[in-house]
């Protein structure tokens, strides 16, 4: 028996991995959380799975659902929004697991930042612009931020900042970025990114919170922020440049952007 930690994307159910269909498919016990997972990323269990909503679930309730499939030998398909690597509660469900002796397994998901890149149609580097990308978010309910994870230290470093779960509080997003990044610095909100109900808002730090609160935009959203977001007249990369360097051989070299 295997508990699958199944990164189930931002929402759209084809932006599903091949993998991650797969075990859908075949678990006869899923667990999801139907505050962020779609209906949608549901429809191929099988028929006669137990499906578990577990939005309103503790962590107690969760691993005794878990525990139970175990003494069966049913499989587990854990359904967790984007990528399973960043705010998933990964760690401390994982953490049971290997207490239990159960074991477990990670597919990775299409990160919520990267759908939300996709759906404004940007690289979030650019060349000589930026070449990092910070993923954060605000203290909140759920956890604290650790000392010295705070947004005015990301900002003074230039970074594009992918930031999670702060929708909901944006004039304080805004407030502690504007220092660094200057007012006129680009930004955007993008909200349900991949689903049908995707909203895309677009600004500069001067403005994105009130576009945001204006389009009742407070969950379920990335904020991007970085000059990168409306960079114009930057050099191409080596990447893919007719004067890469070569070896004595003639041959080209490899070429890191």
């Amino acid at each position: 028996m295997t508990v699958y930690f199944i990164g189930a994307g931002p929402g759209a159910a084809d932006l599903l991995t091949l993998r991650a269909d797969r075990l859908i498919r075949s678990c006869p016990v899923c667990l999801y959380a139907g505050s962020i997972v779609p209906e949608e990323v549901l429809a191929n269990c099988p028929a006669g799975a137990e499906v578990v909503n577990t939005a309103r679930m503790p962590l107690d309730e969760i691993m005794a659902i878990i525990a139970a499939a175990d003494a069966r030998g049913a499989d587990v398909a854990r359904l967790q929004s984007g990528d399973p690597s960043v705010w998933s509660a990964l760690a401390e469900q994982a953490r049971r697991l290997a207490a239990a002796g159960i074991d477990y397994e990670i597919v990775p998901g299409v990160p919520a930042f990267a759908a939300a890149a996709a759906a404004l149609g940007h690289e979030l580097t650019v060349p000589e612009v930026g070449q990092s990308v910070v993923l954060t978010r605000v203290s909140g309910r759920a956890s604290r931020m650790p000392a010295g994870e705070t947004l005015a230290n990301f900002s003074a470093t230039g970074a594009t900042l992918a930031v999670h779960l702060a929708a909901h509080d944006i004039d304080r997003v805004v407030a502690e970025l504007t220092p660094g990044y200057g007012p006129d610095c680009p930004a955007a909100v993008v909200a349900f990114a991949s689903r049908p109900e995707q909203v895309i808002l677009r600004g500069t730090l001067a403005d994105i919170a009130a576009a945001t609160k204006g389009a009742g935009v407070s969950r379920t959203a990335v904020i991007l922020v970085g000059p990168v977001l409306a960079a114009e007249g930057f050099p191409d990369s080596y990447l893919y440049s007719a004067d890469r360097p070569r070896d004595a051989h003639g041959r080209t070299l490899p070429c890191v952007r």
